[in-house]
C-alpha cells in the first residue's frame, strides 16, 4: 500500500490531476493497482486502555500531518512498488508518504 501525507501543498491543477488520471488508468490496465482513495485528514481516534473505549472526534491539532490518500497496488516485488512510488511523485512533486506490504487473509505477503 502506498500512502501520502498532507503538506499543506493545496489542490492540484488540472494538468497535474490530467497526468495522475493517465497514471491511473496505466496501472489499472496493467492489473496492478487495486484501489485508490482520498482519506478525510480529521477522522476519529479510537483508544484502549484498561479496558476502557475513547472516541475523540478529529482534526487532532497536535497532529501535524495526517494520511489522506492510498493507493493499494499488487506487485511482483518491493522493487517494483518503489517505482511506481517514484512515478507518482515525479508527477505530483513534493510530499512524502509511505510503502507498507499488505498482508492477506491468510498472513502472508500478497
Amino acid at each position: 500500500m502506498l500512502t501520502t501525507w498532507d503538506d499543506g501543498a493545496g489542490q492540484p491543477d488540472e494538468a497535474l490531476m490530467a497526468e495522475m488520471g493517465a497514471f491511473i488508468e496505466e496501472m489499472t490496465k496493467a492489473g496492478v493497482l487495486l484501489a485508490t482513495g482520498g482519506l478525510e485528514p480529521g477522522g476519529v481516534r479510537i483508544s484502549s486502555s484498561g479496558g476502557e473505549i475513547t472516541v475523540t472526534d478529529g482534526p487532532f491539532t497536535e497532529a501535524k500531518e495526517a494520511i489522506v490518500g492510498f493507493a493499494l497496488i499488487e506487485t511482483r516485488s518491493r522493487e517494483e512498488a518503489v517505482e511506481l512510488s517514484r512515478r507518482f511523485w515525479k508527477i505530483v512533486g513534493d510530499g512524502h508518504g509511505y510503502i507498507q506490504q499488505v498482508f492477506g487473509p491468510d498472513l502472508g505477503p500478497r
